[in-house]
């Protein structure tokens, strides 16, 4: 006698969750439409209080902030004739757009993929899946690609080496996402939160605080992809890879399916590397040692004109204002010196694509940044921006909670927001927007 079937199993605890943090997130508009009726919010919001007559004094500033309301004369005038100077304007664009060249050259020339597939096929078997969460971690350098080029990778070391190919996909999928705006090297989002964090303290007007470079948080993300790495690394090697077998699914569950230019993309992808890639990968080094020379003869003599004028580089210096510049110049000359020894990059006409199709994977955020910038110069200009930093630093003053238990506060809701808003540059558009100039008046 068999036994009598049951219904599906109740959804534990977790699971809904889970199902219901879904559900929230599917019902939220795109990054775009969310802007947009946050623009009207704001709008609405400001025409309220011009018309209460809110007044906000800025500490250390003489004069108060008027709250000016965008649904009013002065309000559509100063829409109309700024619309497009808030677009253009927009400081992620000044910082975004030459990084992201640079980066496409490194990318399109094939220097990134190798130098992960070098990674990759000198790693010993029982390393690979923390090499594996490492470089999955620092893989957001390719933007996008990242997710097309590392499970599949990692997928095919992990066969070779005799371990689970589909705990190399899922562990590489999931690094890729886990790290996406963590790495060892300044990134083009690195450029896009910093550019983001300098327009928003335009609502403190007046106000001394050290300008937000690229770079600003770099030691932080080399920490940062060291640990999510290890991290990675730990769950593929102990849960991932374990529970695949204990399940019994085939090795062979991650084979690439039927497509004309599989096999094409295997072997693109491959572990091993020819010698014209090594050779490529050894000249693109060498490059970057050149102009690190180069750059260290021309700031560190004495009356450098990369030095401030106490003839150093903190907390301000035409060096760090050029930190856009360096790094550009370090994607451009190794990704060119790799391209030009493997053949991949043989004259300008080439580097021209390259460069054009880092843009067509960066032209969501170009058509994101329109309402981006148009709902940062907005909050500012009406003085709400002004108005929730001075009541909000006001408030954690009063509640004792200007210290660790207010970044812890901030970080914890930056996690629960991550779960719902999936667009970096939209979140940190709207947190940084409140938080920055709050966090600047409690003495961050």
């Amino acid at each position: 006698m068999t036994a009598a079937q049951t219904g599906p199993a109740k959804a534990g605890l977790t699971d809904r969750a889970l199902n219901w943090v879904e559900w929230a997130g599917n019902k939220l508009p795109e990054p775009f439409m969310l802007f947009i009726v946050l623009f009207a919010i704001t709008g609405v919001v400001s025409t309220g209080m011009e018309m209460a007559g809110v007044v906000v004094s800025v500490p250390g500033s003489d004069e108060p902030t008027v709250i000016k309301g965008l649904f009013t004369g002065e309000g559509m005038a100063w829409l109309t004739t700024n619309l497009g100077i808030n677009y253009i304007g927009f400081p992620p664009l000044v910082t975004v757009m030459p990084i992201l060249l640079a980066i496409g050259i490194a990318q399109h020339s094939g220097l990134l993929a190798a130098a992960i597939r070098k990674l990759f096929g000198s790693a010993p078997a029982w390393m690979l899946p923390y090499v594996v969460g490492f470089v999955g971690v620092i893989s957001s350098i390719m933007a996008d690609s990242a997710f097309v080029v590392v499970p599949p990778l990692a997928a095919l070391v992990f066969k070779a080496a005799g371990r689970h190919p589909v705990a190399g996909l899922m562990g590489g999928f999931a690094a890729a996402g886990a790290g996406y705006s963590t790495n060892i090297f300044p990134t083009s989002l690195d450029a896009l939160f910093a550019g983001i964090t300098t327009s928003v303290m335009d609502a403190l007007p007046g106000f001394e605080f050290t300008a937000v470079n690229p770079v600003s948080n770099w030691w932080f993300n080399i920490a940062s992809s060291i640990v999510l790495g290890f991290v990675a690394g730990f769950v593929i090697d102990r849960l991932v890879e374990p529970r695949l077998r204990r399940q019994e699914v085939p090795v062979d569950e991650v084979a690439v399916e039927g497509s004309e230019d599989s096999a094409e993309n295997a072997e693109q992808m491959r572990a091993a590397l020819s010698p014209e890639e090594n050779k490529g990968l050894l000249v693109a080094v060498l490059s970057a040692v050149v102009l690190t020379a180069l750059i260290l003869v021309a700031v560190l003599p004495e009356g450098s004109p990369w030095r401030n004028e106490d003839g150093g580089f903190l907390p301000k210096s035409p060096l760090l204002d050029s930190i856009v510049f360096i790094v550009v110049a370090y994607f451009m000359v190794v990704g060119t010196a790799y391209g030009l020894i493997t053949g991949t990059l043989r004259n300008t006409r080439d580097a021209v694509a390259m460069m054009s199709e880092a843009l067509k994977e960066m032209l969501p955020f170009i058509v994101l940044a329109f309402i981006l910038g148009n709902f940062i110069s907005l909050f500012n200009w009406s003085g709400i921006g002004t108005w929730i930093a001075v009541t909000g630093a006001a408030g954690l003053e009063s509640a004792e909670l200007t210290g660790f238990a207010a970044i812890l506060g901030f970080i914890l809701l930056a996690s629960v927001l991550n779960l719902f808003i999936i667009s970096g540059s939209g979140m940190w558009a709207i947190m940084g927007a409140v938080f920055v100039p709050m966090f600047a008046l409690i003495g961050y």
